[in-house]
């Protein structure tokens, strides 16, 4: 097979794809004949025939996906003009302070938040397939490790935590990945769209838990002070 057969089976396949497409899947395509390197090649040329065009090919953390441009959602929101439910900020702030200083403690949260982190955040978070617990602190109780997960990734549309936006102190750290987790979800392309309220309905989301309501001024500083090392 040449290389510009091959490469319009792999667009083919990425465009009818149901989820990002991870390597292994795109050599199983050309039944291992073509390797990772030959691929990776290919996919290079991809990007570049699409630049320009209202769609895009991009790298996720569990593979390759087309995708339609920011500059696209104007117009693609007339056509779905629902849109998606927003969480409150105390599910916000609980969800950046896991993303920059995975793995956490419940109590590590509630210690840079300064109030009690509800279970229904949690939950509502382990819902939507955003974190998970990946093991036990060894301390009184072992408590749960929480992390990310890729699936929180490929919903915010990055590869690796290294690209999560830098928070700034100014408090609005949480909030800004909120925003880019609900604009993510109108750009996507509709074979691969969020679904955001199949898993949480959103008049749950909106309302915070009980005590959720007390946050402090800057809980982002907080967890900009404190080093951050985010985990592959």
């Amino acid at each position: 097979m040449n290389t510009q057969d091959a490469k319009r089976v792999l667009e083919t396949a990425l465009i009818c794809a149901q989820q990002p497409m991870p390597l292994r899947d795109m050599r199983t395509l050309f039944a291992d004949e073509i390797g990772a390197d030959t691929l990776r090649s290919l996919l290079d040329e991809l990007t570049r025939d699409w630049e320009g065009r209202g769609v895009e090919l991009v790298p996720l953390s569990t593979g390759w996906r087309f995708q339609s441009r920011p500059e696209m959602r104007e117009y693609l929101d007339r056509l779905n003009p629902e849109k998606p439910p927003k969480y409150s900020r105390a599910v916000m702030e609980t969800l950046a302070i896991i993303a920059y200083r995975q793995p956490v403690t419940r109590g590590d949260i509630e210690d840079i938040r300064g109030v009690t982190v509800a279970s229904q955040i949690v939950k509502q978070l382990e819902d939507r397939g955003w974190i998970e617990a990946i093991g036990y602190r060894e301390a009184p109780g072992r408590p749960a490790l929480l992390a990310t997960t890729k699936q929180f990734l490929d919903d915010l549309g990055l590869a690796s935590l290294d690209q999560l936006p830098l928070l700034d102190g100014s408090g609005e750290g949480a909030m800004r990945i909120g925003d880019a987790l609900a604009d993510q979800s109108s750009l996507i392309d509709t074979q691969a769209a969020l679904a955001l309220d199949e898993t949480v309905p959103a008049s749950s989301i909106d309302e915070p838990a009980a005590n959720d309501d007390a946050v402090p001024s800057s809980p982002d500083s907080a967890a900009a002070a404190a080093p951050m090392e985010p985990q592959a």
